[in-house]
């Protein structure tokens, strides 16, 4: 028992001096650290910590109505580095991705140089096949810590097609105008990221606090847009704006029922996989950001309210002078002639401006300016895209008697492109006015805004009987016999149509100088499928809408009645009379 009992003792006196020995150690130890050599210390704890690493998304598509690609993201890569690996010759590694990539040296040479981490983004968005190289130039060279990480690139796989709606992405992805910028939150999507716990030297611990937020990929944007009749579209505007000597030009077809755009060309336009080649001025839609005085185009949206109110038929009877004194101006024609007997008819066939004032003196001012702002005049069309111009329709409380003349024929009043289309619309659609669409179904635009197909809306401008008046007589427009616009019209079909030729505002000078000419019109005139609308602005060949947007017309609308299979309706054409 006292054996036991000594060796019991003798253990315990070991156990007591392990104890204090191991206590000892750590004591001395944080000492050590805390009071002998505390900067050590702190530099280890800087080495342990957690890296970040973005996980991109992937932005959205911008697809045409048959899900043809205008804007995607395709395979790209991203440039990163290791600076604890390129500081040591960080100079010369800057220098080569500088000359290869194009971006800003000392930017790029003070990434390399970091001390608090081991990752740092050198660019963002390169095409893969560039990617790889620098980094092959880099390790060629005999340098370590460069590489690339998946980072989706912005493409524009139809180049200039559509353009000018779809707007453009900048180096580092940024959405930069037109819908890449309108519906940016839309599309961008949320980048994920990847974070991990690294330990002394940069190494990642495997054991250590990892987590992964998934990216959410962005919404893909389907448009209303049809890339071939786009792409056609875009080809005969460029033809005709050349052949004109215009400055510029813009074109729309509409599909008439449901009032999407199926085409909205803009010349001069760009290449959106490569906008810096291009003028400034030339990256946006002129379509919708530019306005003009619309000219006897207009004449159709006055002789639908006039038809409308009961105050003229397609047969009333205008006795049209050579010239028409109107306060302190004189209203004339745009050809020389004496006392005419026209019809209401006649007057638009052969675009008189002293018959349309005639004729409208019959509405108030008050009337005729309710009649154009049911037509959509004066109001943004609300297609989703930033910069559009609302245009100018005139209190009518602020008209003067000439203004209510010159207005009814389309001056004194300013429109842009597709606002005048989808008035001229109205007319193609029995009289009820449909709100343009650009995008298929629903989307949220960057002001918060529902835009869409799904929120299109619809407004009886004039009645159906009206409507089919107002048609009937723009079909004389077409006809070889009076009308101001032969070339329009299409073998085997009815068209209705309306030229328009109209001083042009120039905004340095305040005055009028040059003009803008264009045609409107719907096929077929008695069962309408598609209005088309064609504008040149400042033509120097002398040409008229008749001579110059007739001709782009009819070859537009005969693609689009092809494309679609929409046969003749095999009804014979409208005759009413132009004189009496």
């Amino acid at each position: 028992m006292r054996r036991r009992r000594r060796i019991s003792a003798v253990r315990l006196r070991v156990g007591i001096i392990l104890v204090a020995v191991i206590v000892s150690f750590f004591g001395a130890r944080l000492f050590q650290l805390q009071g002998i050599d505390p900067g050590s210390y702190a530099s280890m704890s800087r080495e342990r910590g957690l890296e970040t690493e973005i996980l991109p998304a992937r932005r959205g598509a911008i697809l045409d109505r048959n899900g043809a690609p205008l804007a995607e993201s395709v395979d790209g890569l991203m440039v990163v580095a290791d600076p604890l690996e390129t500081r040591p010759h960080a100079t010369t590694i800057a220098r080569l991705i500088a000359d290869e990539l194009g971006v800003d040296y000392f930017e790029v040479l003070g990434r390399l140089q970091r001390e608090d981490t081991r990752f740092q983004y050198i660019a963002r968005r390169v095409p893969a096949a560039i990617a790889r190289r620098v980094v092959e130039k880099v390790t060629d060279a005999g340098y370590k810590g460069l590489s690339t990480r998946r980072d989706p690139v912005r493409d524009y796989p139809a180049r200039d097609v559509a353009a000018n709606l779809l707007g453009f992405t900048g180096a580092e992805g940024q959405a930069m105008g037109g819908l890449e910028l309108a519906f940016d939150d839309y599309l961008q999507g949320v980048d994920g990221k990847a974070t991990y716990e690294v330990g002394a030297g940069g190494a990642r611990l495997p054991l250590g606090d990892n987590s992964i937020e998934q990216p959410r990929d962005g919404k893909d944007l389907r448009l209303t847009i049809d890339s071939d009749v786009q792409w056609y579209v875009q080809r005969v505007l460029r033809q005709t704006v050349e052949k004109s000597g215009g400055e510029s030009g813009a074109a729309v077809a509409l599909d008439v029922r449901t009032g999407q755009v199926l085409a909205l060309a803009d010349h001069p336009t760009f290449d959106a996989a490569n906008p810096l080649a291009s003028p400034e001025e030339d990256l946006g839609s002129r379509a919708l950001s530019d306005v003009y005085e619309p000219g006897s185009v207009q004449k159709v949206l006055t002789a639908g309210a006039l038809i409308d109110a009961g105050k003229v038929t397609p047969r009333t009877k205008i006795t049209v002078p050579g010239e028409l004194p109107r306060a302190d101006r004189v209203i004339n024609d745009y050809w020389d002639h004496g006392r005419l007997r026209l019809t209401m008819a006649g007057v638009l066939a052969k675009s008189s401006n002293i018959g349309t004032v005639l004729a409208a003196d019959e509405l108030t001012s008050e009337e005729l300016r309710d009649y154009l702002s049911a037509f959509g005049l004066g109001a943004r069309t609300g297609v989703g895209i930033g910069g559009e111009a609302r245009g100018l329709l005139p209190k009518a409380e602020n008209w003067r008697p000439i203004n209510h003349d010159t207005i009814s024929f389309g001056q004194g009043v300013s429109v842009n492109v597709l606002q005048m289309a989808a008035a001229v619309n109205a007319i193609a659609n029995g009289g009820v006015y449909v709100s343009p669409s650009l995008v298929q179904g629903s989307a949220v635009d960057a002001h918060g805004n529902h835009i869409g197909t799904d929120h299109a809306r619809t407004t009886r401008v004039i009645s159906e009987e009206a409507a089919r008046a107002t048609a009937e007589m723009m079909e004389a427009v077409t006809r070889a016999e009076g009308g101001t616009a032969p070339a329009a019209a299409i073998e085997g079909y009815r068209v209705a149509g309306k030229t328009g030729t109209a001083q042009r505002v120039d905004t340095e000078c305040g005055c009028y100088r040059g003009f803008t000419v264009s045609f409107a019109g719907f096929a077929p005139a008695d069962d309408p499928r598609f209005v088309v609308y064609v504008v040149v602005q400042d033509p120097s060949n002398g040409g008229g809408g008749g001579s110059i947007g007739g001709p782009a017309f009819r070859q537009i609308t005969s693609f689009l009645l092809r494309k679609y299979a929409v046969p003749p309706t095999g009804a014979r054409p409208s005759r009413l009379p132009l004189e009496w």
